[in-house]
């Protein structure tokens, strides 16, 4: 397809690009739709922060594009999909040890 841009009014080129920007996104919601479907409400998965940090937490909610992370700390992420991947056991660190790790004490 070619199109000459250059007869296009001001107008016509503002509408292209409005039609250009809402069929980008529509691509982009599909993707994030397809890698939302490799997890589960509940599956424990990992992402890695733009400063270097690996968080782990548990999937809460899909959203329109990304999905919603709670972790160990509580705090709340929401995330792309396309940077999740699910946690395996060496990155889950245990959020309660009761008694320090020790065998509870008998009466």
């Amino acid at each position: 397809m070619n199109i000459n841009i250059n007869q296009l009014t001001e107008a016509e080129l503002v509408e292209l690009n409005q039609k250009i920007v809402e069929r980008l996104r529509f691509f982009h919601q599909m993707r994030a739709h397809a890698s939302m479907l490799n997890f589960s409400i509940g599956d424990r998965v990992v992402f890695d922060t733009d400063d270097g940090r690996t968080i782990t937490g548990t999937l809460v909610r899909y959203n329109k594009r990304s999905v919603s992370i709670i972790t160990d700390d509580h705090h709340r992420w929401n995330v792309s999909p396309s940077y999740l991947r699910l946690a395996e056991p060496k990155d889950i660190t245990p959020t309660h040890t009761p008694n320090n790790g020790s065998l509870p004490l008998k009466k």
